[in-house]
């Protein structure tokens, strides 16, 4: 299955966008090596750009730390109401999509912490704020592997890693790679980071030589292929229960994409719904209710 993202969602008719395909589009026929460098560096950067995001953060109830991670760092949120007396509940790790923050998953944070569930919010590299300019999803699946590693050091009980969008890409890989969490639950998930690059090389008018040439530099970076990523490799590896939430009016990632997780990670539950798009099943009540219910049932009934 492939993944088209809506052209509106990232990479708008804006100025700073014309600029950008004109200084790629040139680069890359006047200096090859230069333009697939150029578009590379285009290509991690989380757009909306993350200082838009600085002030959306959890909230005053929530205490942040920043741990560093490579070369730049990740945000932890921790409900300040949970810091005594909250040592056994289980934790649930929430984690946002590209171009996202930490804030956009604190309606299902609420929701879990209302259950009994000990929420922990995390923000990846390069966003909100959490140090770094540039990232991609093999970075975001080596730091949902780094946090959760860091809290079962620390005596935590992990049930659950719920991830949305790429960031649910990157928990797919992760997950399939020995993730120490009892359950995971994909908001809607692209199924081809590969497919992505097509999309970013089509909107900058960039040839398929550059494309196939950033997709090979981000694979000799990251000792990854990015099929590697994608439903048919990563599913079958995932051993945990998995819920899979995708709507059909998603502009972003596609409702197959959903579709190709269900059918390739054994006894994956999808749960549909229509008319929310990408971004708002993160804040509806059945959402939220239908995860809560996953993640609190010895064993839910979708």
């Amino acid at each position: 299955m492939t993944s088209t993202p809506a052209p509106s969602s990232y990479y708008g008719a804006s100025r700073l966008m014309r600029a950008m395909r004109f200084g790629l589009g040139a680069s890359q026929r006047l200096w090859p090596a230069l333009g697939v460098r150029a578009a590379y560096r285009v290509f991690g950067t989380p757009l909306p750009p993350k200082w838009l995001y600085r002030g959306q953060h959890p909230g005053i109830d929530w205490r942040h730390e920043a741990w560093s991670f490579e070369d730049a760092s990740v945000g932890i949120y921790h409900l300040a109401a949970q810091d005594s007396g909250a040592e056994s509940e289980p934790v649930v790790l929430l984690v946002h999509g590209w171009g996202g923050h930490a804030g956009q998953m604190l309606p299902l944070a609420q929701a879990l912490a209302a259950a009994g569930l000990r929420p922990v919010l995390l923000e990846l590299p390069a966003h909100g704020r959490s140090e770094g300019t540039a990232t991609n999803g093999a970075q975001f699946a080596r730091a949902i592997d780094y946090v959760t590693a860091r809290l079962a050091a620390d005596g935590r009980a992990l049930r659950a890693v719920v991830a949305h969008s790429l960031g649910a890409n990157a928990l797919a890989y992760a997950a399939g790679r020995g993730l120490p969490a009892e359950r995971i639950v994909l908001l809607a998930p692209p199924a081809s980071p590969r497919e992505y690059t097509r999309y970013f090389a089509h909107a900058f008018g960039l040839s398929e030589q550059t494309r196939a040439a950033m997709q090979r530099m981000f694979e000799a970076r990251e000792g990854v292929l990015m099929p590697q990523f994608e439903p048919a490799l990563a599913g079958p590896r995932i051993a945990q229960p998995t819920l899979i939430i995708h709507d059909r009016d998603d502009r972003v990632n596609r409702f197959a994409d959903g579709e190709a997780y269900r059918d390739t990670i054994a006894g994956a539950q999808l749960f549909v719904t229509q008319g929310w798009g990408h971004r708002r099943i993160l804040k509806e009540e059945a959402v939220l209710a239908h995860v809560t219910q996953f993640l609190v049932q010895p064993s839910a009934v979708m």
